[in-house]
């Protein structure tokens, strides 16, 4: 999940047929679990990866087990999405397809299929989205604080101008640091006070917490608080496979060059591990193709 980019091509295999294309719509990104998976209300305590696709269902859809004399030697060593005899994995929702292997599919799907692809990777770059779960469940959760009547009125008011890098996290934050870690603007005015635990993730403490924070440019706090950037214990820069180089370069960000940011407090290093576990899109498949 934590691969995935704009514009990647997915196929939907159900009840033993790929039945849908979809293009991504979305980088991978913490959500609740959606509506569509339950019978009543949200999972806004049950937090996973969610990916935004647009998917288009097929009108001849194709079952890959009547055609694996031609699959089966194209699948890959690990994390096939298939077994030999064309069965389905349930413990592997989302894996990554060899070229040769999608290009079989493709062939095997047609015309409809080849037309839906090619369209799309001759068309103007894909419209990215905004994370609709993400959106969703700060919006939630900024709900429940207001409506806490067991928390004070000031200390509502500082829990909902932390979730925007503001008020007394901010505070807070510039007792401990001084500057943007990665562009060293120090000018408080045109810094934000950015979650290294997201505010959606944190207690009421942790949210007002300032070693929970680093001070940030607006461009470095969303790559930051989308993950596209992350922090080593160590101070080293960490930049997620799925960011978009040219645009971070434009940013103030060359992923080419490696870059320490300096050394962080013990509370500090607890955060920053939350945030490489749980919001930087990196994962440790790509080292295992």
């Amino acid at each position: 999940m934590r691969e995935v980019a704009p514009g990647d091509v997915v196929f939907s295999f159900a009840d033993a047929r790929i039945r849908a294309i979809g293009i991504a719509a979305s980088h991978a990104y913490e959500a609740p679990k959606p509506l569509e998976f339950g019978m009543t209300g949200a999972y806004w305590d049950r937090i996973g990866w969610r990916v935004d696709v647009q998917f288009y269902p097929l009108r001849l859809p194709v079952r890959p087990a009547e055609y694996m004399a031609v699959l089966a030697p194209l699948l890959p060593n690990r994390y096939a999405p298939l077994r030999p005899n064309g069965a389905g994995l349930q413990n592997l929702y989302l894996t990554r397809l060899p070229e040769e292997f999608a290009a079989a599919l493709v062939d095997l799907l047609g015309a409809e299929a080849r037309a839906l692809i090619l369209g799309h990777r001759v068309a103007d770059e894909p419209p990215r989205v905004s994370p609709i779960g993400l959106v969703e469940w700060e919006e939630y959760a900024l709900d429940q604080v207001k409506k806490d009547g067991s928390v004070p009125e000031t200390q509502r008011v500082a829990l909902v101008l932390a979730r925007r890098g503001q008020g007394l996290f901010k505070q807070r934050v510039m007792t401990i640091e001084r500057s943007c870690r990665l562009t060293g603007v120090n000018n408080a005015e045109h810094l934000r006070a950015s979650h290294c635990k997201p505010w959606r993730d944190s207690t009421n403490e942790e949210r007002l917490d300032g070693e929970n924070g680093l001070l940030l440019t607006p461009n470095i706090d969303h790559l930051f608080d989308r993950g596209f950037i992350g922090f080593g214990d160590d101070g080293k820069l960490l930049v997620s496979p799925v960011a978009h180089a040219e645009s971070l370069r434009k940013m103030g960000v060359d992923p080419a060059h490696a870059m320490n940011v300096g050394a962080f407090s013990t509370r500090q290093r607890y955060y920053l591990k939350f945030h490489r576990e749980n919001v930087l899109l990196a994962s440790s498949f790509l080292e295992h193709l």
